[in-house]
C-alpha cells in the first residue's frame, strides 16, 4: 500500500481549516467546516510547523532539533498523526510537479 505522504510531500492546511486557541477551556483546536478537533502539545507541535513551504522531511528534522529526539521517531509519530488529518481531509498535500 502506497503511503498518503512521502518525505519530499509538502503539507499545509487548507482554505477553511485553521488552528485556534479556544479561551473558554484553555485548548488547541484545529478547526475545519462543520467540525473541530482538540489538539494536545504534540498535535499542536506538530501543525504549527505547516506552512505549505516545507516537506515533511525538512518538518520532522526541525521538530526533531527542538525537542532533541530520535529522527526516525519523530518521523513515524509526524507521518501518522498527518495521515490520519489527511484522510479527513483537514491537511493537503502540495502538488510540487
Amino acid at each position: 500500500m502506497t503511503p498518503l505522504i512521502t518525505p519530499q510531500d509538502i503539507p499545509y492546511l487548507p482554505r477553511g481549516v485553521r488552528l485556534q486557541d479556544d479561551r473558554i477551556r484553555g485548548i488547541r483546536v484545529l478547526q475545519a467546516p462543520e467540525r473541530a478537533m482538540q489538539l494536545d502539545q504534540i498535535g499542536d507541535a506538530i501543525l504549527a510547523e505547516l506552512d505549505g513551504a516545507r516537506s515533511l522531511d525538512q518538518i520532522t528534522r526541525d521538530l526533531a532539533a527542538r525537542y532533541d529526539a530520535p529522527v526516525e521517531e519523530i518521523a513515524g509519530d509526524v507521518r501518522d498523526f498527518l495521515t490520519g488529518l489527511i484522510e479527513r481531509r483537514m491537511v493537503f498535500l502540495r502538488d510540487i510537479t
